[in-house]
């Protein structure tokens, strides 16, 4: 098992990379190719002492910016990205980790890899804690247009990623809209709910935003420009929370005292909902393994998301997403929507 990984990514770089990377060699029994620029990436290696790890080093001499823009991301033939994304392409990774610039990591990993056969449109798939487990979100962000044929291509792709990794059976799909009413939402979910509810899928109807974090669907599917609106309305939401409850506990002496009396169950908690514990984001659909962490991943954040990266090669998820879209005449065939 080899996981390329992309050592200039994130928004602190190497300093971050190199320990997740290190970290998951020990933990995961794996290799890892540390892409990106030779000198600064051996520099961190020596600073934290990595040598006896399965770590190797290949040289990309251009890195591409967090805030960069289409530009720069075709112009930069060397990046990190690229030569990462074609280590893949070449057979001599067995997958693709990048905190980068999300953009650049959808964008690249598509001309590179390509898709699936059948598969129009690879969706950045993402589980979130919940009140009964994990959600699957799809799509997060890789498609701001989406017709309703992508989202039911989403939903497959959702199920045997929930079924191959997580080990759920059968699991229930919902449709993300702004309301449960089959009536309710736009021509594209109207669409998309009336392809869903015809399909084998276990689909369970339109749900709401505020059903991401209730565990009232296993898997939900919406095009990438409302998912990633939600998501990142949700995680500002969660990091206020947190900020008000820490602000108020140092308010007293009894605020104090009830946490150091909580404190065990607090940690509990906190890690459940830390996104470093889940690693990144699943680009499922492509003809390769690619995982998009958080640009503020800590090393823990890289760690799993090389892990996830290995699970994703493990159980074979990528030809079993083939098999089901093949099987699947409701994704694959008729007219385009």
């Amino acid at each position: 098992m080899k996981i390329a990984v992309d050592a200039m990514g994130g928004d602190f770089g190497p300093r971050i990379t190199v320990r997740g990377a290190v970290q998951a060699t020990k933990d995961f029994n794996l290799d890892v190719v540390l892409v990106g620029v030779e000198s600064v990436i051996q520099r961190e290696f020596d600073r934290i002492g990595g040598r006896g790890s399965r770590i190797t080093i290949l040289d990309a001499p251009e890195a591409i910016g967090m805030g960069e823009g289409v530009f720069s991301i075709r112009r930069k033939k060397k990046s990190s990205i690229r030569i990462g994304a074609e280590l893949v392409k070449d057979g001599r990774a067995d997958a693709f980790v990048s905190t980068g610039n999300t953009a650049a990591v959808v964008y690249i990993s598509r001309e590179i890899l390509g898709a699936l056969q059948g598969v129009d449109k690879p969706a950045l798939a993402l589980l979130v804690p919940t009140l009964k487990g994990v959600t699957l979100l799809l799509d997060v962000g890789a498609n701001a247009n989406c017709r309703p044929r992508d989202l039911e291509q989403f939903a497959v792709m959702g199920k045997v990623f929930m079924e191959q990794i997580i080990g759920l059976r059968n699991p229930s799909i919902g449709l993300m809209s702004i309301g449960e009413e089959k009536t309710k939402g736009n021509d594209l979910t109207k669409e998309a709910f009336d392809r869903l509810h015809a399909s084998p899928l276990n689909f369970i109807g339109n749900v709401e935003g505020k059903d991401i974090y209730s565990g009232k669907a296993d898997i939900i599917v919406s095009d990438g420009f409302t998912g990633n609106v939600a998501l990142k309305a949700s995680e500002g939401v969660v990091e206020t929370l947190f900020s008000l409850a820490r602000r108020e506990i140092t308010k007293n002496f009894l605020a104090r005292v009830g946490f150091f009396l909580m404190k065990k169950n607090l940690k509990s908690l906190f890690k459940k909902m830390d996104y470093s514990e889940y690693g990144g984001a699943h680009l499922l659909g492509l003809n390769g393994v690619c995982i998009i962490g958080h640009g503020r991943s800590s090393p823990n954040a890289v760690k799993n998301a090389i892990r996830l990266a290995k699970d994703f090669v493990v159980n074979r998820v990528q030809e079993k997403i083939q098999q089901e879209i093949g099987r699947s005449a409701h994704a694959v065939g008729g007219a385009k929507a």
